[in-house]
């Protein structure tokens, strides 16, 4: 494997791995939003 095939895979997976950790948060933040849904402040 030369240089350039080892730079392209790397950034590749560097990418992937961003984007996929990205998405599992996102689930996590809504997973969270439908436990513990946002209640309005009555005014007083």
């Amino acid at each position: 494997m030369g240089k350039w095939d080892f730079g392209i895979t790397l950034a590749v997976v560097g990418m992937g791995g961003t984007m996929l950790v990205l998405y599992f948060l996102s689930l996590v933040i809504s997973l969270l939003k439908r436990l513990f849904p946002h209640k309005k402040e009555t005014a007083s």
